[in-house]
């Protein structure tokens, strides 16, 4: 009986969750694996990074000589799904702003490993930063009312575009369709009807989800939930014997300096008690790839104590899998979900 040839395409494994981990919160910091897929002449950068749970800057950040709107068929394509946890405590919400990302820590029993939940968010614009600090979940709202703040309707008029008192819920809302309120006046975790928003600096403050992702979180979280707010750009964490370095571009109106707390960070990390596991200590630190993965950062998280290895090294050694929605994925894959180039780059004006 003639059986029909598979195709090389379809002979690859299926990506794998790029959103639920578990890990040993002993011994390591990273979680994910690197993946990479093979672009089609419909995608964009940003259908792929909705499909696979990363926002804009991440996948454009690991992609620098790809062209966001037209890959072409045929792309080799980093998919940067391996994550350094922020360094803060696990529990509750911890954002990290520099990374545009939420990693979200259920409480894990006695004796389990620890879960977390990790997606991509949107982060307040130049002129209206996301604060830093510790709050909480005071409110969760279902199908919201937008009322604006004076300074909202300000900007909105200044732009000739006069806002109403209050915007319902529906398709117009910028809120989406639910809300976390926080301890902070003003601002909030929600949804968005611009979903090519998320991954950039484009709310009034606000965290910005896709909206298959915030419906989940909602239905996760308790009022209460401690949310942390944190701003990482280069994030150290161990996962076996290595050392990894994860380095995101610094945000414009970030003014410290970095080197010198890098310095500081790479000390307290090596010097920690989970440091002393195994063969850690007696690990060498690949100073080349520190130097290349700071100077060019890639959301990439990168083995920086394995030898004789570059970016472009174990970016090649990276699992080539279907260009496919990975298994458990938060989106849906609906073509009238898909969001098309004129409403990516209507979401950068927000910029």
């Amino acid at each position: 009986m003639f059986e029909e040839p598979v195709s090389a395409v379809d002979a690859l494994p299926m990506p794998v969750a790029s959103h639920e981990f578990s890990f040993d919160p002993f011994r390591d910091d990273v979680v994910g694996n690197v993946q990479v897929i093979t672009a089609n002449y419909e995608d964009t950068l940003s259908d792929i990074a909705r499909r696979f749970n990363l926002g804009y800057e991440e996948i454009v950040a690991a992609n620098p000589d790809v062209d966001p709107w037209l890959p072409g068929a045929g792309t080799r394509i980093i998919i940067p799904t391996q994550f350094i946890l922020p360094d803060a405590p696990r529990e509750g919400i911890v954002i990290n702003l520099a990374a545009m990302r939420l990693f979200y820590f259920p409480k894990a029993e006695d004796g389990e490993m620890q879960k977390v939940i990790t997606h991509p968010v949107g982060i307040g614009r130049l002129q209206w930063k996301t604060p830093v600090g510790a709050t909480r979940i005071t409110v969760k709202d279902e199908n919201p009312v937008w009322r604006p703040t004076p300074s909202i309707h300000k900007e909105y008029a200044r732009n000739g575009n006069p806002l109403p008192a209050a915007v319902p819920p529906g398709p117009d809302n910028p809120m989406g369709s639910h809300v976390l309120r926080l301890g902070w006046p003003t601002y909030a975790i929600h949804g968005t009807n611009k979903p090519p928003s998320v991954g950039m600096r484009g709310s009034f403050g606000c965290i910005r989800m896709y909206p298959e992702d915030i419906a989940g979180l909602f239905n996760e979280v308790a009022v209460g939930t401690p949310v942390r707010v944190v701003n990482q750009p280069r994030l150290l964490g161990w996962r076996g014997d290595q050392l990894y370095l994860q380095a995101y571009p610094v945000l414009e109106d970030d003014k410290r300096n970095h080197d010198k707390q890098f310095g500081k960070l790479i000390k307290e990390t090596r010097s920690a008690l989970k440091a002393q596991i195994n063969a850690r200590p007696h690990q060498t630190l690949n100073n080349s790839l520190i130097k290349e993965t700071i100077l060019d950062p890639r959301a990439t998280a990168l083995p920086v104590t394995k030898a004789n290895i570059s970016l472009q090294n174990y970016q090649d050694l990276a699992l080539h899998v279907q260009n496919t929605l990975p298994f458990n994925a938060t989106w849906v894959d609906d073509v009238k979900g898909n969001f098309t180039t004129a409403e990516i780059r209507e979401s950068e004006q927000l910029q």
